[in-house]
């Protein structure tokens, strides 16, 4: 865990949050998890080691593989009952690869974003291809695989372009606010309502790109 992390951690942990689809809350004996759409920690299956989070991000409610950890298809019927902030850490990277440490360098002004553009450019081998793909195909096919219900929970930062065009004008413009809870993008803060950790997008991933080439191929 890097010091900005476990700084952020340190914050976070005092009070419930949500992390994606998680509800994250203090116990007696350490920290507990669970889908954030179960009504309460009480007849749930019960797992107690950090590494279960992988086993339970794998598939969704109905046994599909998740190869899009962030999408909105986290499985329910789970409570993860974890010891220390390490485990609890490592579990949230477990469920979102990589998205606690982008969140906390976000917070600290030192992310870095790249440009769907750029990546596009630097793909080799099959995926060099991805790169012919136009402005408007690039609006569409942003818009279907990056939209928060039924797609991807991430808050897109980066833009389609070195010019700083928006990633997709389809999507709304809460898609691009880490203030906004992807979950239920219509909820505000409020005293009753946890406080949000927004899954940030610093960069298009390796399955947006795979779209890309899908398109321009006309597959």
């Amino acid at each position: 865990m890097s010091a900005f992390t476990e700084k952020l951690l340190k914050r976070l942990i005092n009070t419930p949050f949500y992390f994606g689809q998680i509800l994250v809350e203090k116990s007696d004996k350490g920290f507990l998890l669970r889908h954030r759409n179960d009504e309460g920690p009480k007849h749930l299956q019960t797992f107690r080691n950090a590494q279960h989070a992988i086993d339970i991000a794998k598939y969704d409610d109905a046994g599909n593989y998740r190869p899009l950890k962030t999408a909105p298809n986290l499985r329910h019927g789970w409570r993860l009952e974890l010891d220390t902030a390490d485990e609890l850490s490592r579990a949230l990277d477990y469920f979102y690869p990589g998205r606690l440490a982008v969140f906390a360098a976000w917070k600290n002004g030192v992310v870095q974003t790249t440009a769907l553009r750029e990546t596009l450019t630097r793909q080799s081998g099959m995926y060099r291809v991805a790169a012919k793909i136009s402005d408007s195909q690039i609006n569409d096919v942003v818009s279907d695989f990056c939209r928060s219900e039924g797609g991807c929970l991430r808050t897109i930062l980066w833009k389609r372009d070195a010019d700083g065009a928006i990633a997709s004008a389809k999507l709304a413009n809460e898609k691009f606010d880490p203030g906004i809870d992807q979950v239920q993008p219509s909820a505000r803060p409020g005293s009753a309502i946890p406080a949000t950790v927004p899954l940030i997008c610093q960069e298009a991933c390796n399955l947006l790109i795979a779209e890309c080439r899908k398109v321009v191929k006309g597959e």
